[in-house]
This record gives C-alpha cells, structure tokens and sequence, in this order.
C-alpha cells in the first residue's frame, strides 16, 4: 500500500491530476476521520480536511520520501489542527450522543472488543478528557492504527515518550473508568501499545 502512495505521490508531483486525484480519494477519509475525531464536528473536519489537502498539493515537491507518505500527511493534519485549535476554539469539546455514536460505529479502535455499548462510549469520552498530547498519541496509535514511530514523527517526539504517554494513557483510563461489578474489566478492554506490557 505504502509504495502504491510512493508511486502515486511521484506521479502527482509530475502534475499527474489522475494520480492526484486517486492520492486524495484514498487517504481522504482516513484523514477526515482522524480531525472529527479530534475537533467534534464535522464541517470543521471538512474544513480542516481541505485545509490539509491544500497543504499537502502545495508542498507535495518537498516531500522526498524518507519517511511513509502517511506519516508525511498525518503530520500536516495534526499541525493544521494544532494551527486551527490556536487560533479558534479552544474550551472544553462537548459532543452531542450521535456524534458517540458515530465514533462507536465507524471505527472502534482500541475498543473492538468491548461488548458493552455503553462501556466503550465513557472509555470515548475519557480519552477527550486526557491532556492533549496524550489525546494525539491515541488518536493517531489507536484509531488511525500509526505505528508508534511513525506516532513519534507526526508528533515530533522521541519513540520512548510515545511509549511512556501511552503507559500514562492506560493507567490513567483504567483509574478513570468505574465499571460496575457486572460489567467485564476495564484491563481487558483497553490494550497495551504493541510491543509493550503493562
């Protein structure tokens, strides 16, 4: 798949539209997943989704391949939110229950196996409410599936602060997520970063 986005990423930047176009069909709902996710609504997703693909037209010269083309795009996405969030918002996210909803349904990340509809929505809803810089790592590890250096570039961080975020992340949710006695453990429910134990 990677060397597919290579080629179709040398082809674009020859001013190949056909290519360009496939480059943007294929990553385009990743990539707008990945924002609504992190912004809560959807026409700022789309906003910020065009905003990131103008980026990417625009500076698709400079990309020279020594990293994965997604891990290239996801660190412009994350930087025109982080640019978006500066300058906009800013305060608390308050979600309405069809965007939960929406989260459950489309892409469960790390909580596929959680039986328990409402289980995995306070586990949703305890990762908003983590700090920032925890919220991106699992935002992009979990839910947009990155490796954990390719987590690291887009954020540009150190694979050892990435790994020590995430162990943060999951002492914080288990101790955030109070689960009635006949509902199954948190501990199953939430996985450890790949490679890592708990």
């Amino acid at each position: 798949m990677e060397k597919r986005m290579k080629s179709l990423c040398r082809r674009a930047k020859r001013g190949d539209r056909e290519a360009a176009c496939e480059l943007l069909n294929t990553c385009y709902q990743d990539v707008f997943a990945y924002l609504r996710r992190l912004c809560g609504s959807r026409q700022d997703a789309e906003d910020l989704a065009q905003q990131t693909f103008l980026k990417v037209w625009s500076s698709l010269g400079g990309f020279t391949g020594h990293s994965k083309f997604s891990t290239w795009l996801y660190r412009i996405a994350h930087n025109t939110y982080i640019d978006w969030q500066r300058r906009g918002p800013g305060g608390a996210r308050n979600y309405p229950d069809p965007w939960w909803d929406e989260c459950i349904d489309t892409n469960p990340g790390p909580f596929a196996s959680a039986a328990d509809r409402q289980l995995a929505q306070r586990l949703y809803e305890a990762v908003d409410q983590l700090y920032d810089d925890q919220r991106h790592i699992v935002h992009l590890h979990y839910y947009q599936q990155l490796s954990i250096r390719q987590t690291a570039k887009v954020l540009n961080v150190a694979t050892s602060t990435v790994k020590y975020r995430l162990r943060e992340v999951l002492k914080t949710l288990r101790t955030k997520i109070v689960v009635e006695e006949n509902e199954p453990g948190v501990a199953r429910t939430i996985p450890v970063a790949k490679g890592e134990t708990t």
